[in-house]
């Protein structure tokens, strides 16, 4: 009964609360957040009289809201500046919008005053359309105009998200989607991605192939293309420089360390005598026995096979057009290989298990130098990748 009687009274407190934010959203002004806040807790239960309250201040700030935007789009559209069309399309889309949230849940009704909730519903289709009409030509020759009359790439984007905004109101609008495809190729920054060795160290080829894949990359740079390969018709803005100017593998090392256990071990058992040189019995008559330990040595010897790479190497990225580098970061990585395993002379009954288990093992191959390289270039792909994706070329 008890957790009930908690359980309604926060339920209270939560609708007192949801109450109170939508009124002060209203006293504030922020009318569409007021909508919102009301119409989420009408969804649920519309009919609910503990709900009439939201069902009041959704009527007055849907009243203020449609009053205010609408002087706002008056003011805007008598101004006569084409760069308001927007503000005026998305402020009659919003009217409509809110118009259709709340139509879903009339009607809405108001017990104490014996009605329904008043709702003066406007159609906004006509001027939604010849705005729409209106915004699409001014967008389209907005466009065409930076897109003839470019002065940097920057202005084909500008002109890329005009046309890519048009495309998304109006599909198919006269040529946008070749207008688009253009200035999406003019605005691009053309990378060209070489990787030069300094070092007196062979890269493996299968290594150099996987830092050029830029397809693994994952970047999500929309206005930048990489090529490993470079191609003679494009006019490269940017260079990406890996160069390798330290590779530096160590000899492959056995080093042996020689470890001296002892330990007691059970050997046997012996009986107790007493006092006249006889087996000594317990209580029950049985013979007293005792266990006999015996001192146990075994020499252990373990050898640990290493050897390691590391790779130094710097990133730069490279204005073409100037000639000075932008960008410069450091990267170095390295591998080790290493590899124990143990043989012993004597009692192997001294060793501890940890110890043992290394019995079981035996030298292997060492890995060459190439791919000791590589594996010390996966790190180094996880590098370059955070670098390239970070690196902003607009």
């Amino acid at each position: 009964m008890k957790k009930l009687l908690l359980i309604s009274i926060a339920f209270v407190l939560a609708a007192c609360g949801g109450a109170k934010k939508t009124q002060e959203a209203i006293n504030s002004g922020n009318y569409t957040t007021a909508i919102n806040k009301a119409l989420k807790e009408l969804k649920n239960n519309k009919t609910k009289k503990g709900n009439q309250k939201f069902v009041l201040m959704l009527e007055e700030a849907f009243d203020k809201n449609t009053t205010r935007e609408l002087e706002k789009i008056t003011f805007l559209e008598k101004e006569g500046n084409p760069a308001n069309l927007e503000k005026v399309y998305n402020g009659y889309l919003q009217l409509k919008d809110i118009q259709g949230r709340i139509g879903s849940l009339l009607p809405l009704p108001i017990y104490e005053e014996n009605r329904e909730a008043n709702f003066k519903m406007n159609n906004y289709d006509t001027k939604i359309l010849n705005t729409k009409s209106s915004l699409s030509e001014y967008l389209y020759a907005n466009a065409t105009d930076l897109l003839e009359n470019a002065s940097n790439k920057l202005d084909y984007r500008q002109a890329y998200d005009e046309l890519k905004y048009l495309n998304d109101i109006n599909p198919g609008y006269f040529d946008t989607a070749k207008k688009m495809d253009e200035a999406y190729q003019k605005g691009l920054d053309y990378v060209k991605v070489e990787v030069t060795n300094d070092t007196e160290q062979i890269i493996p080829k299968r290594l150099e192939e996987e830092l050029l894949d830029f397809n693994t990359y994952g970047i999500n740079n929309f206005w930048a293309t990489f090529h490993s390969s470079p191609m003679e018709n494009v006019a490269y803005d940017y260079a990406l420089e890996l160069d390798f100017n330290q590779i530096n593998i160590s000899p492959e090392q056995v080093n042996e360390t020689q470890i001296i256990k002892e330990k007691l071990i059970k050997d046997g058992f012996e009986y107790v005598l007493d006092d006249n040189g006889n087996v000594a019995k317990d209580s029950l008559g049985n013979d007293i026995k005792v266990d006999k330990f015996k001192k146990v040595t075994c020499d252990f010897y373990r050898f640990t096979q290493l050897k390691t790479a590391q790779i130094g190497a710097k990133v730069n990225f490279k204005d073409l057009q100037s000639g000075q580098v932008v960008n410069s970061y450091p990267l170095s990585s390295e591998f080790i290989f290493e590899h124990i395993y143990a043989n012993y002379q004597g009692d192997r009954r001294a060793l501890d298990n940890s110890l043992v288990a290394l019995l079981d093992l035996a030298a292997v191959p060492f890995p060459s130098n190439e791919q000791m390289v590589y594996d010390a270039g996966e790190d180094l792909k996880a590098r370059l990748k955070d670098i390239v994706r970070r690196n902003n070329f607009n």
